[in-house]
């Protein structure tokens, strides 16, 4: 289980960075936990001192002159291998910070999808075993591929449909098809499957179901492809 430890002099950022990070843990099924927080710049190296930490995310700007930088340079003096992610609203601290063989720097006001987004790329770091996930906009929303059963066209805008939530964009397929994986198949004029996710395939009435009786259409252009990927996939045998 990895250890995480955040200080930040702002009590409400504290508190929702760990809601946020609770929530990539139980979204992702991530063996982590916060372990300590604190406003306290002490409080933070007193902890790491005696303390299994193995994520850092510090507010460079605190209190009392001190700053995150400080506990950085401290924390690297005896951990070379924990994982420290800053945050600040002063972007002119962004090449101080990478200096303390920083993983991350986040710009303030912090969103979940931003946190979410160096989160994921950092237990990639660690397993050494990249997952996919599709960046959908400029917001760094990130999905893992596996998780969505289809993408749909609804007017303007593309819903990436997945067990738990959409996501909902402004794009169109032209602009996202040549990007997908291949397993994202076009199989009606307004949806795009994930064939790794297909439980059933209704040549009859013309759909592919997936899990809890979710379902989208097969347009006509697309019958004989799709039973074709389906024949080649083994889901007949």
């Amino acid at each position: 289980m990895l250890n995480f430890v955040i200080c930040d002099d702002n009590p409400n950022i504290l508190d929702k960075i760990e809601k946020i990070l609770k929530s990539i843990f139980t979204k992702h099924s991530f063996d982590a936990r916060v372990a300590f927080m604190s406003e306290d710049f002490d409080e933070i190296l007193e902890y790491v001192d005696s303390n299994k930490t193995d994520v850092l995310i510090l507010d460079i700007n605190l209190k009392n002159g001190k700053s995150g930088l400080q506990i950085a340079e401290t924390v690297r003096k005896k951990n070379k291998d924990a994982y420290i992610i800053f945050t600040t609203a002063h972007l002119e601290y962004a090449m101080m910070a990478y200096k303390f063989k920083t993983f991350d720097y986040i710009a303030k006001p912090l969103t979940h999808e931003r946190l979410e987004e160096t989160i994921v790329r950092l237990f990639e770091d660690i397993s050494g075993l990249p997952k996919k996930y599709i960046k959908i906009d400029n917001k760094n929303t990130i999905i893992d591929e596996n998780e969505i059963n289809y993408i749909k066209r609804d007017g303007m805008k593309l819903i990436f449909h997945t067990s738990s939530r959409d996501y909902e964009i402004y794009s169109s397929f032209n602009k996202i098809q040549d990007s997908l994986p291949s397993n994202f198949v076009r199989c009606h004029k307004s949806f795009i499957v994930n064939i790794n996710n297909v439980v059933n395939f209704d040549p009859v009435e013309s759909r592919l179901y997936f899990q809890d009786n979710d379902f989208c259409d097969i347009g006509p252009k697309y019958k004989i492809e799709i039973a074709e990927v389906f024949k080649n996939d083994g889901f007949f045998e």
